[in-house]
């Protein structure tokens, strides 16, 4: 029997190329999306381990260094081993990041825990009891909280690089589609209403997927029902991209409660550290004055006191009238003047029109004491600290001025910088500034002006807000 070629065979062969294309694409396709959910994978390693360590970092370390450095019964010693722990984890993580911005940010990390691991060794070193809070104010605090920074810094990037991945993967089933499609197109009739079908169990999830993506690009974060499908990779990738998006979702909103909590307890972590030494030394003045029988001088400074305390407390607000904040400070004058009567002097002049304007809680007393501390004391002769309050172009002009030793030229650049862009110097002045300008904007807060030998003047810009105008 002569042997022919029939349509039968000529389907099959077309059918077998097809095949043989098909799979030598789908490998393709399948290989591209292997290589990329690895770099997903690896990304979202990444990321999961840098959340959970940034999670209780800084608390563990500056709870255990400040307990370390008062000598509490709690201290369980140097943290070095959580120092060191951060140092590796920070090493793996370089091991598995490639993106350039994200690798400086950990490499920063890794040095700055580094540097966090000598620090701890000099306070270790340290006698003097007053050397080893500055040191852990100034050098613990502030890389605990670099490190904190930088950090944060590595997730952002980690996290766009997820995104990019995400988009990169999307485009490529997108291609995927249309070359299966398009091959399919090729086929015979019979092959019509499956490729259709196919083609339409394909297309309508990802056109939701586009959708779905433009909404995110327009900053709809919020979490939805993945999108149905029939085909395996478009569900895991709607499904991955809900759940990413439900994940970042949930660090920016933790985010954002973190620097709402910072702000708030910000003000507390001010007065834990003005009132222990505080405290200390004026309790030790009002026993001097009882043994040296001068009983009406220890009665005032007891009263000077508990007003000090009481106007800090503030029935628990955080912002306050101008009056209640001068009652304040005059408070915290007459002890000071009570224990440096030799070396300092000081005048209040605040315009009485003022007292109802609204401002925060402990602005002024930082002020006075960095001019006492900073300028007066230091001075070796007697000085004075004069504070004013003036209504100026619509705002509160509060300056505290001092004829103290001054500052060089090189320090006071270097307050200014720091209070420009925000950096923590200590419970100072750069605090004291960034919470001015978190409470009324950046064209708000602090302003230095220092000569050396001749003195300091701060001046505190707010805007003039009364109290009957409600709630800042």
């Amino acid at each position: 029997m002569k042997h022919t070629d029939s349509i039968k065979g000529r389907l099959r062969r077309l059918v077998i190329a097809v095949s043989v294309l098909l799979a030598v694409l789908l490998a393709a396709v399948l290989l591209m999306l292997g290589s990329y959910s690895s770099h997903y994978s690896r990304l979202l390693h990444n990321v999961t381990t840098a959340s959970e360590f940034n999670r209780d970092f800084k608390d563990t370390i500056d709870q255990r260094m400040y307990y370390y450095v008062i000598e509490s019964q709690y201290s369980q010693g140097l943290p070095i081993e959580e120092v060191r722990a951060a140092q590796s984890l920070a090493k793996a993580l370089i091991d598995t990041t490639y993106e350039k911005n994200s690798r400086q940010a950990i490499t920063s990390v890794l040095d700055l825990c580094e540097n966090l691991e000598r620090k701890i060794y000099q306070i270790e070193q340290t006698l003097d009891y007053d050397q080893r809070l500055s040191q852990l104010e100034n050098n613990v605090y502030v890389l605990t909280s670099l490190v904190e920074e930088y950090m944060y810094t590595y997730l952002y990037y980690e996290a766009s690089e997820l995104n990019a991945v995400q988009q990169v993967v999307t485009r490529q089933a997108a291609v995927e589609i249309v070359l299966i499609t398009a091959v399919a197109a090729l086929t015979v009739v019979f092959f019509l209403r499956y490729s259709i079908r196919l083609s339409r169990s394909i297309t309508r999830p990802l056109e939701e997927m586009c959708r779905r993506a433009e909404k995110v690009t327009g900053g709809d974060l919020t979490v939805q029902e993945p999108v149905p499908s029939e085909i395996r990779e478009i569900r895991t990738l709607s499904q991955g991209m809900e759940q990413m998006l439900g994940r970042l979702d949930e660090q920016m909103r933790e985010s954002r409660q973190r620097q709402e909590s910072l702000r708030r307890t910000e003000l507390a972590l001010l007065q834990a550290q003005i009132n222990p030494h505080f405290l200390y030394n004026t309790m030790d003045t009002i026993i001097w004055l009882i043994e040296a029988d001068k009983q009406q001088e220890a009665v005032e400074m007891v009263s000077n006191l508990s007003s000090f305390f009481r106007h800090s407390l503030s029935r628990g607000e955080d912002v306050i009238t101008l009056a209640e904040e001068e009652c304040h400070v005059r408070s915290y004058l007459q002890i000071q003047h009570a224990r440096y009567k030799d070396i300092m002097e000081y005048t209040v002049d605040i315009d009485p029109r003022l007292h109802d304007a609204m401002l925060p809680k402990l602005t002024l007393q930082p002020l006075v004491e960095n001019a006492l501390y900073h300028g007066i004391k230091l001075k070796r002769a007697k000085g004075t600290i004069r504070i004013t309050g003036r209504l100026e172009d619509g705002c509160v002009l509060l300056r505290v001025e001092d004829n103290g030793v001054g500052m060089t030229k090189q320090r006071l650049t270097q307050l200014r910088g720091a209070m420009a862009h925000q950096e923590r110097v200590g419970f100072g002045l750069s605090a004291v500034n960034q919470r001015l300008v978190l409470q009324f904007g950046p064209e708000y807060g602090l302003s230095l002006t220092s000569e050396e030998g001749v003195g300091t003047i701060v001046t505190a810009r707010i805007p003039y807000v009364r109290k009957e105008a409600g709630k800042l």
